[in-house]
């Protein structure tokens, strides 16, 4: 598998990350391993996760598996943060005192003493973006993260965020849902991150799963559409106009005699600025599909793929 820089820092990242979205809920401690032992295997490097996934349950299942199955060092560990759990369900707080004791926890269920990229999981209006950065350079200075980022904030708040961080340190990442299903990033994130020398790091890279055409038909009982707590995840996307996208993917799959998620996984590797995309495989069968996944789409299929799944853009991106 292929590495590249995250933006202009010299950390490097594998071009497929490893998502464990699902780990310690829809994932088992046996699949959990095999696919990070597969994952590894094929020269894969970024793990990501955050402390928001399953209550912590992802992390506390990847700190079990950091030493017996995998080496730390073989490893780029990123983990999330500014969701805090309350009796009434999530709430985002990226305050200073929320960051920074959700790092800790964090750090305690991973199992080891820091991470190598650090972000700040959604933006917070309760809290001055000064006082959230102020956390993430706390973070990167007492050596509990070695990079830090941002996770689906807008492009002024990136840029805001980069500037704040600067000149002692940068802004290495952002990452965002990222696929021909979602291209909203393309008017403001994307060129912020390009003008900052940010990493972009996709997740969602496969459109919540409708970009595998498995739900051109019908909806799968095992899938994740099927699935009482991610119904409503990947309910967008089964829509008309989604559909309109997955059958010009297929179509063009079919041409190069390729998977739909082979086809699908290349555009956003593709696209500028695009460090790495994040796949969350929930069993070792659909992993060993994305490993396969390396693939040059051809001027003409990349152009009629953007063609159809371009985002509706207006004033002031467009005049």
């Amino acid at each position: 598998m292929l590495e590249r820089p995250l933006g202009t820092t010299g950390l490097r990242v594998s071009t497929l990350g490893l998502g464990t979205l699902t780990w310690g809920r829809d994932t088992d401690g046996d699949d959990a391993a095999t696919l990070l032992r597969d994952f590894v295997d094929a020269g894969g490097t970024l793990v990501d996760t955050a402390a928001s996934y399953g209550q912590g349950a992802a992390e506390e299942l990847l700190g079990e598996l950091i030493g017996p199955v995998v080496d730390r060092d073989d490893i780029v560990l990123c983990t999330k943060a500014g969701i805090r759990r309350t009796a009434d369900g999530g709430v985002v707080d990226a305050s200073r005192r929320a960051l920074l004791t959700g790092l800790d926890q964090s750090l305690r269920r991973l199992g080891t003493d820091h991470v190598d990229l650090w972000l700040v999981q959604s933006p917070d209006p309760q809290t001055p973006l000064e006082e959230t950065v102020g956390a993430l350079r706390f973070a990167v200075e007492s050596g509990r993260a070695r990079y830090v980022g941002l996770s689906n904030h807008a492009g002024w708040q990136t840029a805001r965020a980069a500037t704040l961080l600067e000149p002692e340190h940068a802004l290495a990442a952002v990452e965002v849902e990222y696929s021909l299903l979602e291209r909203g990033v393309e008017r403001e994130v994307v060129p912020a991150a390009a003008a900052l020398g940010v990493g972009l790091l996709a997740w969602s890279p496969l459109g919540r799963g409708v970009l595998t055409a498995k739900y051109r038909r019908t909806v799968p009982a095992d899938s994740r559409a099927a699935s009482a707590h991610l119904a409503g995840f990947v309910a967008p996307y089964l829509g008309a106009d989604a559909a309109a996208v997955v059958e010009a993917l297929v179509t063009a799959a079919d041409g190069l005699e390729r998977s739909p998620l082979e086809v699908a996984l290349a555009w956003v590797l593709s696209r500028p600025q695009v460090s790495g995309a994040v796949v969350g495989p929930r069993t070792p069968a659909q992993l060993a599909t994305a490993l396969t996944a390396a693939l040059d789409l051809p001027d003409a299929i990349v152009a009629a793929l953007d063609e159809v799944s371009a985002p509706e853009i207006g004033y002031p991106e467009r005049r």
